[in-house]
C-alpha cells in the first residue's frame, strides 16, 4: 500500500474512532459564553443575551433565570453588577436577559406604567414570554423551573410577569421595585416612586390572581428594598409583599379568606461583617415559603452585595445573587 494510501486510511479509522467516542460519551459539554440574539413579536421586537453555563448539555433540562436590567443598564452591566453568570455557572441554569431597546425608551426603563405593559399577551412582558418559549425550543430548558427577577423598573416588570404569567414562572424576585399595576400613568409613577401607590395591595393582588386566569397556585416573591432608597420609596417594597401574598391567598382556595395571612411567621436580624445591617421576614403557608422580604438597613436604590465597578452596586450588603438563588431553588411548577 502506498503512503498515501496509508495515510487515508489512517485519517478514515480516526475519524470513525472519533465518532464512536462522540456516541458513546454524549455531546461535548459548553464552556460558559455569551449568544447574541433578537427576537421579534406581535407587539415588536427587542434584543436579548443568553449565558449558556459551563457544562451545558444539550438534553440535560436546566432551569432558565430571566434577568430584568434597571433604567440606564444594558445586560451586560447587569450581569457584571450582579455576577449572575458567576453564579449561573456553579449551579448549572441558563440565564436570558432582555435588553429595553433605546427607541421605546431612551434611558432603557422598562414601560411598566402603560396599559398594554400590564396585562397577558401584550406588550412587553409578551416579547419576554416570547423569548422564553425560544429558549425552550432551542436549549434543553426545565419548564417547571423558570424564574423571574429584576431591579428597579425591571423589577416592577417582573411584577406583571408574575401577576400575568404565574404559569410560566415558578417564582420571582422583585428588586427596590413596586407592586403591580403601582402606577398606570407616567405621572402617577413619579407619585408612586416618591410616596408609595396610592392603589390598594389588596385590590391589585386580586388584579394579578384574575390576569393570570384565576389559577389555583401560590405565587412565591422574594422582594428586596433598601430602607434609605431614595428613587423608589421603600413601602413599595411593602406594597409588593402585600400584593403577592394577596394573590396567593386567592390562589390557594379561590377565595380572599386570609388562608395565606399577611403577617410574617418569622423574622430576623442579621449582618455583614463589616458591612450592613439587615431583617429578613419568612411568610410559610402550607410548608412552603410563599414570600420572603429582605430589608437592607441604611442601603440606597442598589442591588445589594454587587460588584463595585458597576452603578447601583451596595457592596456592603448581602449577597442578593445568592439569596435570590436560594430562594428559587425551593419552588417548582406543578404542570399538566
Amino acid at each position: 500500500m502506498s503512503m498515501h494510501r496509508r495515510g487515508v486510511a489512517l485519517s478514515r479509522s480516526l475519524f470513525v474512532l472519533t465518532v464512536l467516542l462522540v456516541l458513546s460519551t454524549g455531546a461535548p459539554a459548553y464552556a460558559g459564553s455569551w449568544v447574541h440574539g433578537n427576537y421579534v413579536g406581535a407587539w415588536g421586537a427587542r434584543g436579548y443575551q443568553l449565558w449558556v453555563p459551563t457544562g451545558y448539555q444539550p438534553g440535560t433540562p436546566r432551569p432558565l433565570l430571566v434577568a430584568l436590567h434597571g433604567c440606564l443598564q444594558n445586560p451586560d452591566q447587569f450581569a457584571g453588577l450582579t455576577r449572575l453568570n458567576e453564579k449561573a455557572d456553579a449551579e448549572g441554569f441558563l440565564i436570558l436577559y432582555p435588553n429595553q431597546a433605546t427607541f421605546v425608551n431612551a434611558t432603557q426603563c422598562w414601560n411598566f406604567m402603560l396599559g398594554n405593559n400590564q396585562e397577558r399577551g401584550t406588550g412587553e412582558p409578551s416579547l419576554i414570554v416570547g423569548m422564553v418559549e425560544l429558549m425552550k425550543q432551542r436549549y434543553s430548558v426545565d419548564a417547571r423551573r423558570v424564574y423571574v427577577g429584576g431591579v428597579s423598573a425591571g423589577g416592577v416588570l417582573t411584577t406583571t410577569l408574575m401577576s400575568c404569567y404565574s404559569d410560566v414562572f415558578a417564582a420571582g424576585m422583585v428588586g427596590a421595585g413596586a407592586m403591580y399595576k403601582a402606577a398606570t400613568t407616567v405621572s402617577g409613577t413619579a407619585f408612586a416612586m416618591l410616596f408609595g401607590s396610592i392603589y390598594s395591595p389588596d385590590d391589585k393582588g386580586k388584579d394579578a390572581w384574575v390576569c393570570s386566569g384565576r389559577p389555583r397556585r401560590t405565587v412565591p416573591v422574594l422582594v428586596v428594598h433598601g430602607t434609605e432608597d431614595s428613587v423608589v420609596n421603600p413601602l413599595n417594597g411593602e406594597q409588593a409583599v402585600k400584593q403577592f401574598l394577596q394573590t396567593s391567598d386567592y390562589g390557594d382556595d379561590g377565595v380572599a379568606n386570609d388562608s395565606v395571612k399577611g403577617t410574617p411567621t418569622s423574622t430576623r436580624t442579621l449582618s455583614v461583617p463589616g458591612g450592613r445591617t439587615y431583617v429578613v421576614k419568612d411568610y410559610v403557608y402550607g410548608g412552603e415559603l410563599v414570600a420572603q422580604k429582605y430589608e437592607i438597613r441604611g442601603m440606597d436604590h442598589a442591588w445589594p452585595g454587587g460588584n463595585a465597578s458597576y452603578p447601583f452596586a451596595d457592596p456592603a450588603g448581602p449577597d442578593a445573587t445568592t439569596f435570590m438563588w436560594d430562594f428559587f431553588k425551593q419552588h417548582t411548577l406543578d404542570l399538566p
